[in-house]
């Protein structure tokens, strides 16, 4: 796939899609890792003399202009990451914004408004999404699709965009993305951990089976692994389970061993009467489960049987908490296992949006090899889809 250190974008007009979906507050932003994670993007594309533009999306207004929606403190503070003046555009398709496209000299930066502000960048079909990327492309002599976190969405500025587009390019967010994922999909260093947490089955069925025939361990934590103990049948309590999934749990324990891939549950369990209580009821065996329980985080017997495990690997690939890890009460499990992987000398690679906030919570992220930037996009790529961001850059011939 064809990145942007591979073109010759001197005096080019470069219209650049970012992911800066990132979380407002009253209209200040609370988190600005996404824009941060840009930053290697455009300060190369106006160190070798390109024009930039920029567009994004914040929120789901729905096709409607929602002033509290707007992209404009994403410009001010891409201004001061930057170090220079980023122009605020009124929309991001029309005459207006032509205008200032072409007036954009090398060097400097536009910020196009809110993309979701038009239905069209998010029509289910080419018809529903019209001219939409056509007006995008014009603005630019090269599209460059640095926005993982949209990779998985067909919309108007991830797919119609490249395929209006003379000349068009991975960002080196969007690469790195790529690099880090087909790596541990393709050819990774072992033994190969994969670690999967979260609250349904159903929701991660799709990566645990395509994991399994590539990965040497599963471990399989949060209120998913209750399905799991049904099916070998535990008794869980008034845990959070998928009474309809256990056929489907009982199916993957046998491919798992099958296939000589490990798969590894929880042994103990920090357990709660009910999820928002202040401190944790105890500890118990996953075979000694009291009374109506709700098995919340994973114990210290699992998390030092995990660390066991993940202390032989080479590489580790981890989505989902151990636990209901926003209350502090249920969080040791899901920390500790943070804290482990990122103390290992193999290659760790963390995704999902509540795994990564977790990381950062946890102030953890300097230690991990690669943090994805996208949730549903990393989810879709461990499950073997092809996501349309790349489909669309291959057909342009990115």
């Amino acid at each position: 796939m064809r990145s942007l250190d591979q073109l010759d974008i001197a005096g080019k007009k470069l219209l650049i899609r970012v992911d800066y979906n990132v979380p407002l507050e009253g209209g200040v932003i609370k988190d600005d890792i996404r824009i941060r994670a840009s930053l290697p993007t455009l300060r190369y594309a106006l160190d070798k003399g390109a024009a930039v533009i920029l567009c994004a999306h914040v929120g789901n207004p729905k096709g409607q202009r929602a002033p509290e929606l707007s992209l404009e403190p994403m410009a001010k503070r891409l201004s001061e990451l930057l170090g220079l003046p980023v122009g605020m555009a009124p929309d991001c398709v029309g005459p207006e914004v032509e205008a200032l496209a072409t007036e954009l000299q090398p060097g400097q930066v536009l910020m196009l408004e809110n993309l979701r502000f038009h239905a069209e960048e998010q029509g289910k079909t080419p018809e529903a999404r019209g001219d939409f990327g056509q007006r995008l492309a014009k603005l630019a002599d090269i599209y460059v699709n640095d926005a993982f976190g949209v990779a998985h969405r067909p919309n108007a500025s991830v797919v119609d965009v490249p395929r209006s587009s003379k000349l068009c390019c991975a960002g080196f967010l969007l690469r790195k993305e790529w690099d880090y994922l087909s790596t541990a999909m393709t050819s990774p260093k072992r033994p190969y951990v994969a670690i999967s947490g979260g609250a349904k089955v159903s929701t991660k069925l799709g990566i645990i089976q395509h994991l399994l025939p590539m990965v040497d361990h599963l471990v399989i934590g949060g209120a998913m692994a209750n399905t799991f103990l049904l099916a070998q049948g535990y008794y869980v309590g008034a845990s959070l389970v998928e009474p309809d999934m256990v056929d489907t749990a009982k199916v993957i324990l046998d491919e798992a061993g099958r296939m000589g891939a490990k798969l590894h549950l929880p042994v103990d369990f920090i357990w709660g009467t009910d999820p928002k209580q202040e401190a944790a009821s105890g500890i118990c065996d996953a075979h000694n489960v009291p009374e109506g329980a709700m098995l919340l985080d994973i114990g210290p017997k699992s998390l030092l049987a995990f660390g066991e495990l993940l202390h032989t690997a080479k590489t580790v690939v981890w989505n989902g908490p151990m636990g209901l890890f926003e209350n502090p009460a249920f969080a040791k499990g899901s920390i500790g296992l943070c804290k482990l992987i990122a103390n290992l000398t193999a290659l760790t690679i963390v995704g999902g949006g509540d795994t990564d906030s977790m990381v950062h919570e946890a102030h953890q992220e300097s230690k991990m090899s690669f943090i994805s930037t996208g949730g549903g996009s990393f989810l879709e790529f461990l499950e073997g889809k092809e996501l349309p961001a790349f489909t669309a850059l291959k057909e342009c011939g990115a």
